[in-house]
């Protein structure tokens, strides 16, 4: 499963407890930065694949797939995602035939599917995100730069070795 994430500044802002009528300040230098990120859970290892891009875009997607390729050394790919344009349209699409070729369906080095229109809880890699900002709002306190927000936020997700209910649901599924 392959989803993007946008990351904000903001999102290491949760709740904070303090006294009675303290006004609690925390500073944010710049609310508009933004990290892209692309993540995939391959669910038979529940391993999670990431990387940083400047958008979500089709020559982006692209490019994570061909990383995709290379850390998956060439195994046949099946990427089950969302509809989001860049998806299904121009760059992906010239890509895969290209890869794809005149191979029969059954031997396809990518296949790509999509989840149901507007159901994210259908794809563990929105829980997976989730945990991410979690985790960057239970430490905000470590990290006074956006530059530091996005190393806590990819170190804490990169090669970690994910297993929740959704994820065994696909995998027993594949099994």
């Amino acid at each position: 499963m392959e989803d993007e994430c946008h990351l904000l500044w903001g999102d290491t802002l949760g709740y904070v407890w303090g006294k009675k009528n303290e006004k609690i300040e925390i500073p944010i230098l710049n609310e508009r930065e933004r990290q892209t990120y692309y993540g995939a859970i391959n669910c038979l290892t529940g391993k999670f694949y990431i990387l940083p891009f400047s958008s979500g875009n089709g020559e982006n997607t692209v490019e994570y797939v061909k990383f995709l390729q290379k850390e998956l050394k060439n195994k046949k790919i099946l990427l089950i995602w969302d509809g989001a344009s860049y998806h299904r349209f121009s760059a992906m699409r010239e890509y895969l035939q290209l890869i794809n070729m005149d191979l029969p369906v059954n031997e396809w080095k990518i296949t790509c599917e999509l989840f149901a229109p507007n159901a994210p809880e259908q794809n563990p890699v929105e829980d997976i995100w989730l945990q991410g900002k979690s985790f960057l709002r239970k430490f905000f306190t470590e990290n006074k730069t956006f530059a530091q927000v996005k190393k806590s936020f990819s170190s804490f997700l990169q090669n970690r070795v994910f297993n929740f209910p959704k994820i065994q649901m696909y995998r027993d599924l594949f099994i």
